[in-house]
């Protein structure tokens, strides 16, 4: 009977030990995308990650870094694809000035934040992510004359994440 006494006690405090901690991540994360100019993005982003669930606001600024270095890559191999087939001068000069923007983030811009934030200094990853954010609107704009852009949605979401990790680093400021 003791043991049985036992064994109840110890599961009611398993259980609600580990139940604030899946509560307190999904809050860290709902009050920190909240704080974004892209709340749902932001927590969509987030919860697909499973370090999330660990995570304190710097965790979260680095997942959203993470983010942010894959859809760049997935938009770099997106133009340079397009490039093989481009035949419109005026779109293959739009292009190959995106291929530098984005190899700028993502050799640079996103390194530099990531780094930033495992050393414990958010300003120079608020500074990265800005300016990873302006390279994509900067390409979309090269765009500004027909051709038009065959890449707004990925510049878009390039953008948008760079803007979410900007106001995550913010945080940590």
């Amino acid at each position: 009977m003791t043991k049985t006494i036992f064994l109840v006690i110890l599961q009611a405090v398993i259980s609600f030990t580990c139940l604030p901690v899946s509560y307190s991540a999904s809050d860290l994360i709902e009050t920190t995308c909240k704080q974004t100019p892209f709340f749902d993005l932001c927590v969509s982003t987030l919860q697909a990650d499973p370090r999330s669930s660990s995570a304190d606001v710097a965790g979260l600024a680095h997942i959203a870094a993470d983010s942010v270095n894959a859809k760049a890559t997935a938009t770099l191999n997106q133009i340079t694809g397009l490039l093989k087939s481009a035949g419109d001068p005026n779109l293959l000069k739009a292009l190959q000035g995106c291929v530098d923007k984005y190899n700028a983030i993502i050799q640079a811009d996103i390194p530099v934040a990531i780094e930033a934030i495992v050393k414990g200094n958010p300003k120079f990853a608020v500074s990265s992510a800005t300016d990873a954010a302006n390279e994509a609107q900067n390409c979309e704009n090269s765009f500004a004359n027909p051709p038009n852009s065959p890449i707004t949605d990925s510049n878009k979401a390039v953008h948008d994440l760079s803007t979410v990790l900007e106001s995550i680093a913010s945080l940590l400021l």
